[in-house]
C-alpha cells in the first residue's frame, strides 16, 4: 500500500502538471473519514479553483480525466468519484489494499519508520525539582515526553532526552530546612515545625539515612552523609541526591530514560546567565525602573514588559530559562520541544521574547511547547488526593503499584495533553473491553494464541511470504487492511503535531477492526490457501499493534492467561 500510494502520488503530480503547468499545489491524499467514501481523497481541484478561476467540480472532472490516463491509476484504482464541492474520492482495487500485508511482513519492526536523517531534536520533559517524589502530573509528562521522543525516532530524527532541574533556590532551601527539622526531632504539627516545610514521610526517611551516614547515588551525583545535624550544606546536598535517586527509581519503574541531566546552577557557574543578560542589555532590549532591570518583552508580543533582575539583585525565574534555551540552540538543536505543566503557560511569551531580543540567531517560535493539564485520580468512586509517602499528592509510584506500568502509560497518553484527565484506577484494572489498554493488548495476545495453534498443527510461518493475498476479500478483512495501511501516515502526522494520543486512538481502532474480524471469520478452514492468507493478515496486524505499542512504551504480551489473571479465549 505504501508503494501503491507513492505511485499514485506521482500520477497525481503528473495530472496536476498536465492540467495546470507550473501550479504550486502539492500532490497529496487524505484518508476519507468514512470508509464508504473510498480509500483516498484529494482536494486539489478546490485548491486550483481560485487561481484558475474555474468551478472546482468542473476542475475535478478534468483532473479525473487526466488521472485516468496515468498507468498507476489504471493499475491500482477501481473508481474515481467527485463528491461535495470538488473532492475526488479514489476507490482502490483489492490488490492495492492487500499489498499492505506483504509490506508489513517485510518491514516487521521497521514498518512505518523512516530512514535515519541528520535532523536533531532535544526534548525536555519531567524536569521535576528534587524536593519530593514524582507526582501523577510528572507521570503524564513522562509518558508524553517519552512517546514524543519515540515518534521523532520513527521519522528518522536524532533525539536527545533531557531532564532540567533546579538544584538551588528557595525550594531546595525549604527541603533542607524540612530535613533539618526532622533531625532535631520535630514532626508536622509541632509548634516549632517550619511553616512551609514538606510534610511527607519521605522527609523522615531522608533524615534517618542522613543520621546513619549513608551514601546515596543518583544518575548524576553521589553523596555520603556526615550525620552532623549542624551540617547545613551537607543536609542540602544529601537531600537533593537522595531525592534524585528516588526520582531515578520512579522513572526506571516507568521505563523512562534520559540522555542528559542539566543543572540550573550550571547556568550561573558557567557565566551563561550573566552573558545572556549582557547580550540583552547590549541589544538595547532592557531598561531600568524602580531599581530593577526590565526586558522589553512587549516588543515581541508579550502582554507586558517583564522584570529580569529584581531590586535585590536576584534574577527572576525566566532569565535562566532564556540562557538555557540559548545553550540548547548553540548545542546544535535547531528544534527543541518542552513538555511542561499548564502552569507554565505564562512563561512561553517571555522566554521566546528573551530569545529573540538576545539576537543569538534563535528562530521565532523556538522552542515548541506541549503543555499538559492536571490529572485527577479516582479510586473506588472517590478522588484520591493524598499519598502517605508524599504527604500531599498521589505519586507516580502509587499509580504504577496500583495498576501497572502499561496501564499508567497508555491511560496518560490516551487524551490530548491540553485536556484534563481523570485516571480511574478501577477502570485500569478491569479485564474487559471498557479498559482500552486491555482491549488493545488482548488483541495482540489473541493473535499470538491463533498463531500458536497453527504452529502446533505443523504450520510453518515461512509460508506466509508466498500467501495468496488476493483471497482476502471479506468486508472485515478489507476494513482491517485499511487500518494497517494508515499506520505510516498516522506516525508521521503524530510526530509533526506532537500528538502521541493519535497513536492510542489508532491502536483502539486497529484492535476494534481485528476483534470484528475475529468474530466474523474462521481462520483454520479447509482451504489451505485461504488459511495461509488469513494467517498472513493476522501476523501483519500483530506486528502493527506491536510497533504502535512500542511508540507508547507499552508492552505487547503474547499471553494474557491465568498467570496474569486474565482469561485467554481460544479462537473460533
Amino acid at each position: 500500500m505504501i508503494e501503491v500510494k507513492q505511485e499514485l502520488l506521482s500520477a497525481l503530480g503528473a495530472a496536476i502538471e498536465a492540467l495546470s503547468p507550473g501550479a504550486k499545489v502539492a500532490a497529496a491524499f487524505e484518508s476519507p473519514k468514512q470508509a464508504a467514501h473510498g480509500d483516498l481523497a484529494c482536494t486539489v481541484a478546490m485548491q486550483l479553483a481560485k487561481p484558475l478561476k474555474k468551478n472546482p467540480r468542473e476542475l475535478a472532472q478534468s483532473l479525473i480525466e487526466a488521472l485516468q490516463r496515468q498507468p498507476a491509476v489504471q493499475r491500482w484504482v477501481e473508481a474515481l468519484e467527485i463528491a461535495g464541492p470538488g473532492f475526488i474520492n479514489l476507490r482502490l482495487k483489492p490488490a492495492a489494499r492487500q499489498a499492505v500485508v506483504s509490506e508489513v511482513l517485510a518491514g516487521a519492526a521497521q514498518f512505518g519508520r523512516q530512514d535515519a536523517n541528520a535532523n536533531k531534536v532535544l526534548v525536555e520533559f519531567v524536569s521535576a525539582n528534587p524536593t519530593g517524589p514524582l507526582h501523577v502530573g510528572h507521570g503524564r509528562q513522562a509518558a508524553l515526553g517519552d512517546a514524543i521522543c519515540n515518534l521523532f525516532e520513527t521519522q528518522g530524527w536524532q533525539v536527545t532526552r533531557e531532564f532540567y532541574y533546579n538544584d538551588a533556590g528557595v525550594q531546595i532551601a525549604t527541603l533542607a530546612a524540612s530535613v533539618a527539622a526532622r533531625l532535631r526531632g520535630l514532626k508536622p504539627g509541632d509548634a516549632s515545625w517550619p511553616e512551609n516545610a514538606y510534610n511527607g514521610d519521605y522527609i523522615a526517611d531522608i533524615a534517618a539515612d542522613f543520621r546513619a551516614r549513608k551514601t546515596v547515588k543518583a544518575d548524576d551525583r553521589e553523596f555520603t552523609a556526615s550525620g552532623d545535624v549542624n551540617d547545613a550544606d551537607g543536609i542540602r546536598q544529601f537531600a537533593v541526591a537522595y531525592l534524585r535517586h528516588e526520582q531515578d527509581l520512579d522513572l526506571q519503574a516507568f521505563g523512562v530514560r534520559f540522555d542528559r541531566y542539566f543543572l540550573e546552577s550550571s547556568l550561573y557557574t558557567s557565566g551563561r546567565v550573566e552573558a545572556t543578560v549582557a547580550q540583552l542589555v547590549a541589544a538595547g532590549k532592557t531598561f531600568e525602573d524602580g531599581g530593577a532591570l526590565w526586558l522589553r518583552s512587549t516588543d515581541y508580543g508579550d502582554d507586558k514588559d517583564r522584570v529580569m533582575r529584581k531590586s535585590d539583585g536576584s534574577y527572576t525565574y525566566f532569565v535562566p530559562d532564556v540562557a538555557y534555551h540559548v545553550a540548547k540552540f548553540e548545542r546544535g538543536f535547531a528544534k527543541a520541544v518542552n513538555i511542561q505543566g499548564g502552569d507554565h503557560h505564562g512563561t512561553i511569551a517571555r522566554v521566546r521574547a528573551g530569545l529573540q531580543a538576545a539576537g543569538a540567531g534563535v528562530p521565532a517560535g523556538y522552542p515548541d511547547y506541549v503543555l499538559h493539564k492536571m490529572v485527577t485520580v479516582m479510586r473506588g468512586g472517590e478522588e484520591v488526593k493524598i499519598s502517605k509517602r508524599a504527604g500531599a499528592y498521589v505519586t507516580l509510584r502509587d499509580l504504577i503499584d496500583w495498576t501497572g506500568r502499561d496501564a499508567v502509560r497508555f491511560f496518560l497518553i490516551s487524551r490530548k495533553a491540553d485536556t484534563e484527565f481523570v485516571f480511574d484506577v478501577d477502570l485500569a484494572l478491569k479485564q474487559n473491553d471498557e479498559n482500552p489498554v486491555f482491549y488493545v493488548q488482548y488483541a495482540h495476545a489473541r493473535i499470538c494464541s491463533v498463531v500458536r495453534q497453527f504452529i502446533d498443527k505443523g504450520f510453518d510461518e515461512a509460508a506466509l511470504a508466498g500467501a495468496n493475498l488476493a483471497l482476502l476479500t471479506a468486508p472485515s478483512e478489507t476494513a482491517l487492511m485499511r487500518k494497517l495501511a494508515e499506520f505510516p501516515d498516522m506516525l508521521a502526522g503524530a510526530a509533526a503535531t506532537l500528538a502521541p494520543h493519535d497513536v492510542a486512538f489508532y491502536l483502539r481502532d486497529v484492535a476494534g477492526a481485528f476483534h470484528s474480524y475475529y468474530g466474523a471469520e474462521r481462520f483454520l478452514v479447509d482451504d489451505a490457501e485461504l488459511t495461509t492468507a488469513r494467517l498472513a493478515l493476522l501476523v501483519a496486524t500483530r506486528q502493527v499493534i506491536r510497533n504502535a505499542l512500542a511508540v507508547l512504551g507499552v508492552s505487547a504480551p503474547e499471553r494474557m492467561d491465568r498467570d496474569t489473571n486474565i482469561p485467554l479465549k481460544d479462537p473460533a
